[in-house]
C-alpha cells in the first residue's frame, strides 16, 4: 500500500469465484485500523483477537465465508490479525454452512395409514420378533466359529411364515425394522411385506429406502377391496401401485379365475413389458382351459419373454391347441423306430415359443427336438409306444445312440415338471437306492430335485430318506431343499443318523455345514430329545470347551447348536399360538 494512499491489490480467484479483494479502497496508513473494503461487501477488521472481531459487520453467510477465504489467502501477518481468531471464525462459519437450512413452506401432511384389521401377535411373540430382527444370539463365539448359540437371523423367515399362517399383522413399532430387514434380504421380502400389510406400503411411500416395497410387494391386508365390489376393483386396478395391482389380481383370481383374465385384458395393451410378464406369470395359479384364448393371443406379444411365458403356460394345458400342435410335431420326430429331429424351425414353431438359436455347444436340431418334446402333453406317448406306462416307456432303449436318449429323457423331465405329472416324475427318478449315474431320466441332482417337487409330500420325504441311507449326505443337499418343512419323521431320522455316522467316522464337519444349517431350520423340533442322546453319547460332546480344537470341537458345537436351535424353534412356535 502506498504511504497515505489506497490499497491497489488485484483480485484473487478461488475455483472461479472472487476472493473479495477486487478493486478496493480504504484509509491511508496511519489513518486508523487497516482494513480492506470489498466493493459492496462490507468490512473485515483484523486487528482484534476474537472470532467475533473477524466476522464483525458481515451480512449473509456466503459473503462472510468469502471474506474469510480472502483473508486466509492474504495471510494474517500482512493484516495484523490473529491466526487463532481466523480459525475460530472459519469453524463457526463451517458449522453454519453445514447445518444451516433456509425455512421452506411446510408440505401437506400425509393421510393416516389405512387400518389393518388383522390381530397383532401375542406379546411374547412380539418380543421374539424384535430379538430376531436385531439378530442377537445371546452368546458370542470367538475365533471365527459360530459356537453353540442359535443363529437367530436364520430363524426370522420361519417366524414370518408361522405368523402369516396365523393371520397376524406386524406390530406397528416393528414395521420399520421389518422393512429394513426386507430391504437387506430379498428372501424375506414376500413374507415381510405381507406381514407389514397396508401400514408397510404407507411407510414405503414416505421413505425412498423402502421403495422396493411399492413394486415388489404382494400387497397388504386391509387395502384391497372385496373381489365382488366391481367399482372398487376397477378403481384400484386403474389407479393403484404395482404391488397393489398384483395383489388385487391374485385376490380376484382366487375368487373367480375368469374375472382376473377379464380385468387384465382391460389394460393389457398399455402395460409395460416387464409388468405384462409378471401379470402373466400370476396366471400360473388356477391355470385352466378358460385362460387359453387370452394366452393364445399373447403368443403374438411384442415381448419375447411374454411370448415364451404364454407358450409355457399353454403347454401346461394338455387340451390346449398349442399342446396339440406340439404333440403332432413331437410324435413326428420320436417313435419306436428311433428319433428323427426336425430339419428346420419354421414360422409356426417360432410362434408357439420354440427358440431358434441354441446355446453354445448345442446342436440346432437336438435343441429344437428338446423343445418340442418338452411342450408336448405327456399323455400322447402312451399310444405312441403301444400302451406302455411311463416307467415302461422310460425303460425302452432309444435307437440312434446314447446322445438321443439323453436328449429325449431330459425333455421328458422338463415336461413332467411343467405338467406336474407325478407318475412320469417317479418313473424318471428311478429307485433312490440306485447309483445316481444310472438314473433312468437324469443324473443331475438339480433336475432330480425338480422332479421330486412334483411328488406328494410323503413320497418325496421317503425317496430322499432312502437316497441318504444309500448314498450319504454329500449329494443330498439339493434334494433336501425341496422337502416340506418340518421334515417328516423318516427323513429327519435319516439326516440325524447320517450326521452321527459322519461324526463317528471322523469326517470333517465343515463338509456338512450346509446340511447342518438346513437341519437347524427344517428338522422337526421333536427331534431335539433324540439329538440330545446323540450329543451325550459322543466323546467330548458334553462340554465343547474340553474338546480338542479340531474336528471334535466343531462337531460338538454343531450338535449343541442344533439342539439349542430346535428348542428355540419350539418355543417360538408356542409363542405364536393364539391364546
Amino acid at each position: 500500500m502506498k504511504p497515505g494512499g489506497f490499497c491497489e491489490r488485484q483480485p484473487r480467484k478461488l475455483k472461479g469465484r472472487s476472493t473479495g479483494h477486487g478493486s478496493c479502497s480504504g484509509p491511508a496508513e496511519g489513518a486508523g485500523p487497516e482494513h480492506c473494503t470489498t466493493r459492496g461487501r462490507g468490512t473485515v477488521t483484523t486487528t482484534g483477537t476474537k472470532a467475533e472481531d473477524v466476522t464483525a459487520g458481515l451480512g449473509d453467510g456466503d459473503r462472510e465465508w468469502e471474506e474469510l477465504v480472502g483473508l486466509a489467502l492474504l495471510g494474517t501477518d500482512r493484516r495484523k490479525g490473529s491466526p487463532g481468531a481466523l480459525l475460530d471464525a472459519a469453524a463457526v462459519q463451517t458449522v453454519r454452512r453445514r447445518a444451516g437450512l433456509r425455512p421452506a413452506e411446510a408440505g401437506p401432511r400425509p393421510d393416516p395409514a389405512p387400518r389393518d384389521p388383522r390381530p397383532a401377535p401375542p406379546e411374547a411373540a412380539r418380543r421374539r420378533l424384535a430379538q430376531l430382527l436385531a439378530g442377537r444370539t445371546g452368546a458370542g463365539s470367538g475365533g471365527g466359529r459360530r459356537g453353540a448359540a442359535p443363529d437367530l437371523t436364520e430363524l426370522l423367515p420361519q417366524w414370518l411364515a408361522a405368523a402369516g399362517r396365523h393371520g397376524y399383522r406386524a406390530p406397528h413399532a416393528l414395521v420399520p425394522a421389518l422393512l429394513d430387514a426386507a430391504r437387506a434380504r430379498t428372501d424375506l421380502r414376500a413374507p415381510a411385506l405381507a406381514l407389514a400389510g397396508a401400514r408397510g406400503l404407507w411407510l414405503a411411500r414416505l421413505n425412498p429406502d423402502w421403495r422396493f416395497a411399492l413394486r415388489g410387494g404382494a400387497g397388504g391386508a386391509g387395502e384391497l377391496p372385496d373381489p365382488q365390489d366391481r367399482a372398487g376393483v376397477e378403481r384400484l386396478w386403474q389407479e393403484g401401485l404395482f404391488a397393489e395391482r398384483v395383489a388385487l389380481l391374485g385376490l380376484v383370481r382366487a375368487h373367480e379365475p375368469a374375472a382376473a383374465v377379464r380385468l387384465l385384458s382391460t389394460t393389457w395393451a398399455t402395460e409395460r413389458a416387464e409388468d405384462r410378464l409378471m401379470f402373466l406369470d400370476s396366471l400360473r395359479v388356477g391355470l385352466a382351459g378358460g385362460d387359453e384364448p387370452f394366452l393364445e393371443a399373447a403368443l403374438g406379444d411384442r415381448s419375447r419373454n411374454v411370448r415364451a411365458t404364454a407358450a409355457e403356460l399353454l403347454s401346461a394345458l394338455p387340451e390346449s391347441a398349442l399342446a396339440g400342435r406340439m404333440a403332432e410335431r413331437a410324435l413326428a420326430c420320436v417313435g419306436p423306430q428311433g428319433v428323427t429331429p426336425p430339419a428346420a424351425c419354421d414360422a409356426g414353431m417360432l410362434r408357439d415359443g420354440v427358440v431358434e438359436r441354441p446355446p453354445a455347444g448345442r446342436g440346432e436340431r437336438a435343441w429344437w427336438l428338446g423343445q418340442l418334446v418338452e411342450a408336448a402333453p405327456l399323455s400322447c406317448w402312451r399310444e405312441r409306444f403301444g400302451g406302455l406306462d411311463p416307467a415302461g416307456i422310460v425303460a425302452l432303449p432309444v435307437a440312434g445312440g446314447e446322445s438321443w436318449r439323453e436328449e429325449l429323457h431330459a425333455a421328458w423331465c422338463r415336461a413332467a415338471v411343467r405338467q406336474r405329472d407325478p407318475l412320469w416324475s417317479k418313473a424318471l427318478l428311478g429307485a433312490a437306492s440306485a447309483p445316481p449315474a444310472t438314473a433312468p431320466g437324469t443324473a443331475s441332482l438339480a433336475e432330480r430335485a425338480k422332479l421330486l417337487s412334483v411328488l406328494p409330500e410323503g413320497e418325496r420325504a421317503q425317496w430322499v430318506a432312502e437316497f441318504i441311507r444309500a448314498h450319504g449326505l454329500s449329494e443330498a443337499f439339493q434334494l433336501l431343499g425341496v422337502c416340506v418343512v418340518p421334515w417328516a419323521g423318516t427323513l429327519g431320522r435319516a439326516v440325524v443318523d447320517a450326521l452321527d455316522a459322519a461324526r463317528e467316522a471322523g469326517s470333517y464337519p465343515w463338509s456338512f455345514s450346509g446340511v447342518m444349517g438346513l437341519a437347524e431350520r427344517c428338522l422337526d423340533p421333536a427331534e431335539a430329545e433324540r439329538l440330545e442322546a446323540v450329543v451325550a453319547r459322543g466323546s467330548g460332546f458334553a462340554d465343547p470347551a474340553e474338546a480338542s480344537s479340531g474336528a471334535a470341537a466343531y462337531w460338538a458345537e454343531a450338535f449343541q447348536r442344533l439342539v439349542a436351535t430346535l428348542r428355540l424353534r419350539a418355543a417360538m412356535l408356542s409363542e405364536l399360538a393364539p391364546a
